[in-house]
């Protein structure tokens, strides 16, 4: 049974992690799914229609013809006048004016000595007078280092529901019309397209901007605002989560945005029809144009290739920006739109979840072309349903990562069967090396003499851990469910261990016994421990706080676990001990007893890991404080032991250097007598801020006066064999 349901849980696990990594989104799954939205238009663009929007486009015919670009303003204040003159909506200029005309005749002049410029006409009050009489609409863009935009909107905005300002893009400079211009145009409105949105084609047009005074909105929506003659927009908080757009209101129409104020673009084909040339207009017989224009939303932009305004669309197109705004208005008239609600994302989250666990169960019980044949219809029942969801509801359902996941997951499932026919060499070589370090069995799989009796003497750092409370524990839970607890424990202890090329030597009832450097040379063993211990102390603190153990679930005596750690380092003999037929790699000397002291003195010191002097001065480094001479059982000598707080970084810190130089100073005072109780009080505060588990430390120190005596030779009756 045990061993159909292994592969199953792998195949399992593999799903969870895919979906974990859908779940995270990263930029390259972001970017797989808008190429599929994107497909999905190329396939059934937006149908052409007619709708009351024209381009005037200043294109290359227009600037043979008038000139090069730019044209004095009293020319671009004919066009606004012939435009008004013919019965235009609205006119909005897909142009920046951040600048006086410098072919103005009155500014010409004012440079040429005795010319009196005040008699020649200005053409920035010609155009601004011809854009007073029009419902023309003058745009902004957002620049990197621009003035900061200063005034309001001309048009006002409602506000339904959570204000929504705070997650609109930010106009921290733009570039505005100049003054005499921008307050002479009925709108004014915003002509960038999100830079962050548009890297390689323009898929989402930001409907509304903040300068964090007041909300602006983009050339499309002011455009219609002003041919329909609107005084306010009302924009749609989400009542679901302040700070987030639902959409905008225009008249009658309800415009579905993103939570950032983005309208999804849901592009038709290049119109000509939609499409006027300047030059045009600019003739004699411009009044031909009349019904063209009579009753129409106009924007004036350019497609001319050396004024640097064009932008691929998802269909492949290069296109003016000034279309992509018309674009907008034309989606916004006919009601057809794209949309991504949230929703959308936990349906394809679930819907993987699902699929693919009915492709691990296919595949492992009946089969890799079970397997396939399921892969096949789960992937093209994905596409469909996404397909059929666009087509019917302009709802974006992602199809990418099904086809890229599922896919992934069969090759997976078929490698990991591919596997298992070799699962019985495996599975030995794993449960052999949990105990040894991969360096280890690497030695003895090449060199059989490692598995013959004898050692030899190697300087190693030797780490001994042991359960607190097991005996309370075991006393009053059943056998198995202690067995659970120890598997779980050792389980994640041992990982920290031989992940840092540490040797498991035994587990001893609840106690593990692990060495460094034997029987190869590990560069910075001493090190390497004490990362361990560090690691195995954040381990713990996660499954406690998981209750991994179960303890809180079961109400057991303890809700949760605490080890004792300690760390020796010094010579020992090292080897195979035992009989010819059976025998284990293990070490023995002083350096391991004084390691298995140290740690059985976890409990009398009030703190976790302790090291040996020996430790501290090779690892001078890492976070150390001095917790004084301990009396050791089977020791003639009092052995200086230390806390291990923290790491290297930990050690560099300002608050652990603050509360070094405190601690040294409350042991200083307990070896001369004076009062520590001040000393004590800032260290257990700062001990709040680099590691709680030093309170109980610092809270039984007066009653260790003793350790930090100056005398290191125990009584006769003290140094004896333990």
């Amino acid at each position: 049974m045990l061993r159909r349901l292994v592969p199953i849980l792998a195949g399992l696990v593999v799903v969870l992690l895919l979906t974990l990594f859908r779940i995270a989104d990263p930029f390259p799954i972001q970017v797989m799914r808008e190429i599929a939205f994107d497909f999905y238009q190329r396939l059934a663009p937006r149908p052409q229609a007619e709708f009351p929007v024209r381009v005037v486009d200043i294109d290359e015919a227009s600037l043979a013809e008038i000139g090069q670009w730019p044209w004095p303003r009293d020319r671009l204040a004919t066009l606004t006048d012939r435009l008004t003159e013919l019965g235009a909506a609205a006119i909005g200029f897909d142009i920046l004016f951040p600048e006086a005309d410098r072919m103005s005749p009155s500014r010409i002049a004012a440079t040429i000595p005795g010319v009196d410029a005040t008699t020649l006409p200005d053409n920035d009050q010609i155009f601004a007078a011809s854009l007073s009489r029009s419902p023309s609409i003058l745009g902004f863009s957002r620049t990197p280092g621009g003035r900061p935009l200063t005034g309001g909107p001309r048009g006002g905005f409602a506000i339904s529901g959570p204000d929504p300002t705070d997650g609109l893009p930010f106009l921290s400079g733009t570039a505005p019309p100049i003054p005499v211009l921008r307050d002479a145009a009925p709108g004014l409105a915003a002509l960038s397209l999100n830079s962050e949105l548009s890297a390689t084609a323009v898929r989402r047009l930001p409907m509304l901007w903040t300068n964090g005074n007041a909300i602006f909105p983009t050339l499309s929506v002011e455009a219609l605002r002003v041919a329909m003659g609107i005084g306010a927009v009302v924009v749609l908080g989400d009542t679901a989560a302040t700070g987030y757009v639902e959409g905008l209101r225009i008249g009658d129409f309800n415009v579905p945005l993103t939570s950032e104020g983005d309208l999804w673009l849901y592009y038709s084909r290049p119109n000509d029809d939609l499409t006027i040339s300047a030059s045009d207009l600019l003739r004699p017989g411009y009044k031909r144009l009349g019904d063209r224009i009579a009753g129409n939303i106009v924007l004036v932009g350019t497609s001319a290739s050396g004024l640097l305004d064009l932008h691929n669309t998802v269909l492949g197109d290069n296109v003016p920006g000034v279309t992509i705004h018309a674009q907008a208005i034309e989606q916004i008239i006919a009601g057809t739109y794209l949309s991504r609600p949230d929703w959308v994302g936990g349906l394809e989250i679930v819907g993987f979840l699902a699929l693919g666990t009915l492709l691990v169960l296919i595949v492992l019980t009946l089969g890799p072309i079970a397997g396939l044949v399921a892969g096949g219809l789960c992937v093209g029942g994905a596409v469909a349903f996404s397909w059929w969801m666009f087509r019917t509801q302009g709802t974006m359902l992602d199809p990418s990562y099904p086809i890229v996941g599922l896919t992934l997951l069969y090759l997976a499932l078929v490698f990991f069967r591919f596997l298992t026919t070799e699962r019985a060499k495996r599975q030995i070589r794993r449960a052999f090396g949990y105990y040894v370090a991969p360096s280890l069995l690497a030695q003895i799989e090449k060199s059989n003499e490692k598995l013959k009796l004898g050692g030899d003497v190697r300087r190693i750092t030797v780490l001994f851990s042991d359960m607190r409370g097991f005996t309370s524990l075991s006393e009053r839970l059943e056998p198995r469910r202690i067995l659970t607890i120890l598997n779980t424990l050792f389980g994640a202890l041992g990982h920290e261990i031989v992940g840092r090329m540490g040797t498991i030597d035994k587990f001893i009832g609840d106690a593990i016994m692990a060495f460094w450097n034997a029987p190869v040379d590990v560069p910075d063993h001493e090190r390497k421990a004490l990362r361990a211990a560090l690691g195995m102390r954040e381990k713990l603190a996660q499954l406690n706080a998981t209750d991994a153990f179960h303890l809180r679930a079961d109400r057991a005596p303890v809700e949760a676990l605490g080890i004792g750690i300690g760390i020796s380092t010094g010579e020992a003999l090292v080897g195979n001990m035992g009989l010819e037929t059976r025998f284990d790699y293990s070490a023995l000397g002083d350096t391991v007893n004084v390691a298995a002291r140290v740690e059985s003195a976890c409990k009398e010191v009030g703190y976790d890991i302790l090291v040996s002097d020996a430790v501290r001065l090779v690892a001078s480094d890492f976070a150390l404080l001095e917790a004084g001479a301990l009396a050791l059982k089977g020791k003639a000598e009092r052995v200086k032991i230390h806390l291990l707080v923290g790491d290297s970084e930990l050690a560099k810190s300002g608050a652990f250097s603050l509360l070094r130089t405190t601690h040294n100073e409350v042991l200083e005072a307990l070896r001369t007598g004076n009062d520590v109780r001040g000393g004590l009080a800032e260290c257990l505060a700062l001990s709040a801020r680099v590691e709680p588990g030093l309170v109980k430390f610092y809270e039984t120190l007066p009653s260790r006066r003793a350790d930090f005596e100056a005398t290191d030779t125990l009584p006769p009756e003290v140094a004896k064999v333990g």
